[in-house]
């Protein structure tokens, strides 16, 4: 497995890898997540996506970012993989390993409150629930805030 940034040729890439991973929550949520609408060309190009590769063909991917605000924290926006795959836990990794370059305390994350099985996982890589909020965009949908303390190791 090889995990690397995201390049404007990989958009296409992207988007199915993302639509893919995220049908199964549709019924549950009764709408499509919103990770399956996002635009992701502007955040490819400001190199906030990373994908992992199986083969030499993308399977899971993870959009980080530097938030604003006084810690300046990692904020991981997403991390998806392709129903089925074994290695489901290495985005979830990716986003403690892609923080030493950036030099950040920590880092966060959110998901819907609806995902248990996704929460679970979280907790089961060292993050703690911060707290619940209403989802901006979708009235109704609320949303569990997330982080862990970031680690000392990188991405090569």
């Amino acid at each position: 497995m090889k995990i690397r940034r995201a390049l404007a040729g990989d958009l296409d890439a992207v988007v199915q890898l993302t639509t893919a991973a995220y049908a199964p929550y549709t019924a549950l949520l009764g709408a499509p997540p919103i990770p399956v609408a996002e635009d992701y060309a502007p955040r490819i190009g400001r190199g906030e996506v990373w994908l992992l590769e199986s083969s030499g063909e993308p399977a899971g991917l993870i959009v980080l970012r530097a938030a604003p605000g006084p810690h300046n924290d990692l904020l991981r926006r997403r991390c998806t993989c392709l129903p089925g795959q074994r290695f489901r836990h290495r985005p979830t990794q990716m986003g403690g390993r892609t923080d030493a370059p950036m030099h950040l305390p920590e880092v966060r994350l959110y998901t819907n409150a609806k995902m248990e099985r996704n929460i679970a996982l979280y907790k089961a890589y060292g993050f703690h629930e911060t707290g619940r909020r209403p989802n901006p965009y979708r009235p109704g949908w609320t949303i569990v805030d997330m982080a862990k303390a970031a680690q000392t190791t990188a991405i090569a």
